[in-house]
């Protein structure tokens, strides 16, 4: 039996009714169908689903944004066109093993024991043989070796007109064609579990029981009725978000313009979130110990949900998904990097807000402070190797072999991981509804710049990488030391008190033309780099930059290099003599000129030149916080499964069937003979699939059974 791709035939109806019928149940059409499937299911594994609008706006723009967004790819599994065609195969591929199954079965029960013998001379492997003995015998003797050998055997007796005589026809895998069936009702049976577990009940509910999207925010309890689904709702897949101490009986059900509820017949109380790194900071373990409060018996079950290891509940099975923050305290240290505010203290909590007004220390408009995350631990690699030169002239095979070959973990560059400490993240928004993320490290970082720097960090939207500026920390492990340098440069007293020490130290006091000169150059650098105005003239720009202007548009060409050379170090003598200044000023003791110090005084000089291009009026450090965990849950009433996973043995058992089980039939035509002592035999053989197995099994066969003797 060969398996047809053609459909269904009807013998009635219109024509177009016929092919409809045809197309809708051959097995082109369910190929087509899941090719189809398979293309969508890789967009949806590739793409993210269900994200905001604005993080595909900002990786597609906004028109390949809008029309990935009419074709639902940002919801492929419950887009209606995924689901129709999903329903389309069911159909089509049901058709297809209703239809193949009676032949299947029939061929089965057939041994094909009517075949001719000059059928038998058309056969590829075939052989002739005299046996001794009458037909009859030989017959019997022939089922019984092929039965041994685990063929399943018929005996034919034919009148012919020489006499009587006997077909022996055998056939062994017969379930190879099982598996057609097997492998087939596997995919019937994979497409009703996902269409049962997938959005399709759902959205019958949003077109049959008026239930509706909530596109709004809000408290949960404050929802109307035609935005939840009931309890009693027999397939569902939502998201629920606790924190610790608290407990919640109401999961989010994402859809495509907005979220579901989904009532549950218990709550989840978390008692504790637990969570392990690895070396890499990397998380290795997530679990929650919580407690389940059922509504009707009023029973309260502990127990504990890992990744891979849910709890279930009345049919629902809640599973560890991710954690979050669960509302942890913050205490933030507000401060200007110039110096212009006075320092004050911000209280607030992971996802909530504040004001910051004139009054609180902010120039200019009103900003709200966006709390948006807290992160204890960061872990960073600092092993990264110096990048050596390269003789492009040098060609080692075998070491570059060496380099990616070998053991798995083997890596090129050492790994050096440290805990970095806790980070805040937060948005400063303006009045006209504009933001920007701002992440900010708790503790100076030491970068191998020879003195710790606090990391600052920025980013216009979601889709960039956040940009740090790094400010040196002092003695004190604070701030404090750069922002009174910074405030120092702001203030035209302090720049010329800089100046005048500066010029003191540098020339004999024998030449004062000299030290008038270099005061004058002093100062133009000076004010330049603050950004202030020299001349009547204010520059456009402010640190390193303002100076390379300037260069650029009063210095020759040939004699820029050694310009610039001259001007930077003289900007670098009088800043460290403004550092004295603003620690005299301050009351505290010089300023060493060790290591240190000029470590300290190369980052400040970098970090004043970016001060200017930091955005924000303020810098939020964080001073103390008392972190909340938060597990989030995934919660599932899931009755596909079963289906699923009876599909998946199906489809093991009969692709196994297929591939590795070959359908062999064999026939021995044993005729009649006027010598009673001699039996006349012809043996053909076939096979599915012709291998070498198969010419093995033939010449072996043709042994056994032609060659037997008494």
């Amino acid at each position: 039996m060969t398996v047809s791709t053609q459909g269904l035939v009807l013998n009635s109806g219109s024509r177009a009714w016929r092919s409809a019928v045809e197309l809708l149940s051959s097995m082109r059409f369910s190929i087509s169908l899941l090719t189809v499937i398979c293309i969508a299911s890789v967009i949806g594994t590739v793409l993210k689903q269900h994200e905001p609008l604005n993080n595909y706006v900002n990786q597609f723009g906004p028109f390949w944004a809008e029309v990935f967004g009419m074709a639902s790819l940002y919801s492929v599994y419950s887009a209606w066109w995924f689901l129709l065609i999903l329903a389309f195969l069911v159909t089509s591929t049901s058709l297809c093993v209703a239809r193949n199954t009676p032949k299947i079965l029939t061929d089965l029960r057939s041994y094909k024991e009517n075949i001719r013998e000059q059928s038998l001379q058309a056969f590829g492997q075939r052989a002739q043989g005299v046996l001794a003995g009458a037909a009859e015998p030989a017959a019997h003797r022939i089922g019984n070796v092929l039965v041994s050998g685990g063929w399943r055997v018929k005996l034919q007796r034919r009148e012919t007109s020489q006499g009587v005589g006997w077909m022996v026809a055998a056939k062994a895998g017969a379930t190879n064609k099982l598996g057609y069936i097997a492998a087939h009702s596997a995919i019937v049976l994979v497409c009703l579990g996902g269409l049962l577990d997938g959005d399709l009940i759902v959205r019958a509910q949003m077109l049959f029981a008026d239930k509706q999207v909530y596109k709004g925010g809000g408290l949960i309890a404050d929802v109307p009725e035609q935005h939840r689904l009931s309890e009693r709702n027999p397939t569902f897949r939502g998201n629920l978000l606790v924190a610790e101490g608290t407990q919640s009986s109401t999961a989010i059900l994402n859809q495509s313009d907005g979220v579901l509820l989904q009532d549950l017949p218990f709550a989840i109380e978390l008692k504790k979130f637990i969570v392990e790194y690895y070396s890499t900071g990397m998380p290795k373990l997530f679990a929650s110990d919580i407690v389940i409060h059922d509504k009707l018996t009023g029973e309260k079950i502990e127990a504990r949900t890992e990744v891979n290891h849910p709890v279930k509940h009345r049919g629902i099975e809640i599973f560890q998904s991710s954690f979050d923050d669960g509302g942890s305290s913050l205490r933030l240290r507000a401060q200007s990097l110039t110096g212009r505010t006075q320092p004050f203290d911000l209280q607030g909590i992971v996802g909530g807000s504040s004001q910051l007004t004139n009054e609180a220390g902010a120039p200019g408009d009103q900003l709200t402070v966006e709390y948006t995350g807290l992160r204890v631990i960061n872990v960073e690699n600092f092993g990264g190797n110096p990048a050596d030169g390269i003789d492009v002239r040098k060609v080692d095979l075998r070491d570059a072999m060496k380099e990616k070959m070998g053991a798995a973990n083997k890596t090129k560059e050492q790994k050096h991981l440290r805990n970095v400490g806790p980070s805040v993240t937060y948005k400063l928004r303006d009045g006209a509804g504009q933001a920007r993320e701002y992440h900010n490290y708790m503790l100076p970082v030491d970068m191998g710049e020879g003195v710790p720097v606090f990391l600052l960090g920025m980013r216009e939207t979601p889709a960039d990488t956040f940009r740090y500026i790094r400010i040196p920390a002092d003695e004190n492990g604070s701030m404090d030391d750069f922002v009174r340098l910074s405030q120092a440069l702001a203030n035209p007293t302090l720049r010329d008190k800089a100046v005048r020490r500066y010029a003191t130290n540098a020339v004999d006091g024998k030449r004062p033309e000299l030290s008038a000169q270099l005061s004058e150059s002093a100062t133009r650098a000076l004010a330049l780099f603050a950004g202030v105005s020299v001349g009547g003239q204010a520059p456009a720009v402010a640190g390193l930059q303002a100076i390379s202007d300037f260069i650029e548009a009063n210095v020759p060409e040939s004699e820029r290099s050694k310009a610039g050379e001259v001007l930077v170090r003289i900007l670098n003598g009088v800043l460290f003599e403004l550092e004295k200044v603003a620690r005299e000023q301050a009351g505290l003791p010089a300023f060493a000129a060790d290591a240190r110090g000029q470590a300290f005084m190369t980052q400040a000089v970098l970090a004043l030149s970016d001060v200017p291009l930091y955005p924000a009026p303020l810098v939020l450090t964080l001073a103390d916080f008392t972190q909340v965990q938060a597990s989030v849950f995934q919660v599932a009433r899931a009755p596909g499964k079963t289906v699923v996973y009876l599909g998946c043995t199906l489809l093991i058992v009969g692709i196994f069937a297929m591939l590795y089980v070959r359908e062999r039939r064999v026939w021995v035509w044993l005729s009649p003979s006027s010598d009673a002592s001699v039996t006349q035999a012809t043996m053909a053989f076939s096979t599915n699939r012709k291998t070498l197995d198969s010419d093995k099994e033939f010449e072996h066969l043709k042994v056994r059974l032609l060659d037997w003797k008494e």
